[in-house]
């Protein structure tokens, strides 16, 4: 279906599994019980690794070359979901075939930064592990690496490294469709200790930030006054261009007037291992329209950085009518020399049938423009909302990226 290593490599880790799925599936699911002893594993046991023969395979590069010969970002976020989800299996199996298997689904992607454009005539490889688990949770760092020379069982240099990500998966009851426990981790090298104390001290700040915004603050009504106060900053000059459009400010653009959109119908090609749309398949064509939509705003090939941040909220079903909808959230223009611009997209399962709309997914994208373009005096504008909603839009986001203290 997906003619890649990665789907291959997953495919493989997978094959066991699949096949007491669909022995189960033949006695009856309710007859294997659920895994009761979790195991104790280390980040090596589900270390998995692939490497791109670029150098050598025509068919492999013209697969993943790009119009300006570099590697296309978006199809390489397909490959990395595949490996991540490979990870996690490999992680969550207990190796007894009278249990039934756990059902994971990609629960986020935070900071897939690009540290150096992949080149798509040098060998490549991708490769990753488990770096933290919590009761029901397992979050994967995976590392892109391309050297000249191909050799990728030397040590490796910090500089070889072109892109990392993390994934974080959940673990469901393959029948109730509950949270599930998950084996526990014991990390035995420095890396994977201080990876392990890294991703342990985000995942309880994510989690106090949590109880903060459920819980009732006792300086709530501060928290409220400075937020209205950001709020309408923001909508100042937005107002402007409502109430004033003629002395509106010229190096500045409403967030509107960012918009793209497409759709599509998702057909059986696209589906995961277990029947829903593969979420890197998502990532692809939120990548696209994200790509398109900072080309149409900047006016030139834009350069990317990273993934901010990429949530799951709900599958997504063969047959399903989806919508993208993207635009320039806002930009960053402090540095002159690598000004910002974060593009959004949104997801929306639509059932016309119903007259239904819900929100399957967003993604935050960062890109930049070439250094070229900058030093002939290039300049982005600045975006602005017009709505209250576009506004918390922007606080929202820039709040989860540390830009306000």
């Amino acid at each position: 279906m997906y003619h890649s290593p990665v789907t291959n490599a997953l495919w493989e880790a997978r094959s066991s599994i699949f096949e007491r799925m669909i022995d189960a599936g033949a006695a009856g699911k309710e007859q294997q019980p659920p895994q009761t002893e979790l195991l104790t594993k280390t980040p090596a046991q589900s270390r998995t690794s692939i490497v791109y023969k670029f150098s050598t395979d025509d068919i492999l590069r013209e697969q993943y070359r790009d119009p300006w010969n570099e590697v296309r970002i978006g199809k390489l976020l397909e490959d990395l979901d595949a490996l991540a989800g490979t990870i996690a299996v490999k992680h969550c199996s207990d190796e007894d075939s009278t249990t039934r298997p756990l059902l994971l689904v990609t629960a986020s992607v935070d900071k897939m930064e690009l540290k150096k454009p992949i080149r798509v005539d040098t060998d490549l490889k991708i490769a990753g592990a488990v770096t933290y688990v919590g009761r029901s949770s397992i979050d994967i760092q995976i590392e892109v690496t391309q050297v000249d020379q191909g050799n990728f069982d030397s040590d490796m240099q910090s500089d070889s490294i072109a892109l990392t990500a993390n994934f974080t998966f959940v673990a469901r009851d393959s029948m109730t469709g509950k949270s599930a426990p998950v084996n526990r981790l014991s990390p035995e090298t420095e890396k994977e200790k201080q990876l392990f104390g890294e991703r342990e001290a985000w995942d309880k700040l994510r989690k106090r930030k949590r109880e903060e915004q459920k819980g009732v603050l006792e300086n709530g009504i501060h928290k409220l006054a400075v937020e209205a106060e950001r709020l309408n900053a923001l909508l100042a000059e937005g107002r402007v261009f409502s109430d004033l459009p003629a002395l509106a400010d010229r190096d500045s653009i409403l967030l509107k007037d960012t918009r793209l959109e497409n759709s599509l119908i998702c057909q059986p090609q696209q589906r995961n291992l277990h029947g829903r749309i593969f979420g890197g398949f998502l990532m692809h064509r939120a990548f696209e329209l994200a790509f398109s939509t900072a080309y149409a705003f900047v006016g030139q090939r834009p350069c990317f950085l990273e993934v901010d941040h990429v949530d799951f909220l709900k599958p997504v079903d063969v047959g399903d009518f989806l919508r993208f909808k993207s635009c320039v959230l806002y930009t960053q223009l402090d540095n002159p020399e690598q000004p910002l611009v974060n593009v959004e997209v949104v997801a929306h399962v639509t059932r016309p049938e119903l007259r239904k709309s819900e929100v399957s997914n967003t993604f935050h994208f960062t890109f930049t423009v070439c250094s070229d373009a900058l030093k002939n005096g290039w300049k982005i504008r600045h975006v602005v909302p017009s709505t209250e909603e576009e506004a918390r839009r922007i606080l929202e986001r820039m709040d989860a990226e540390g830009l306000f203290d």
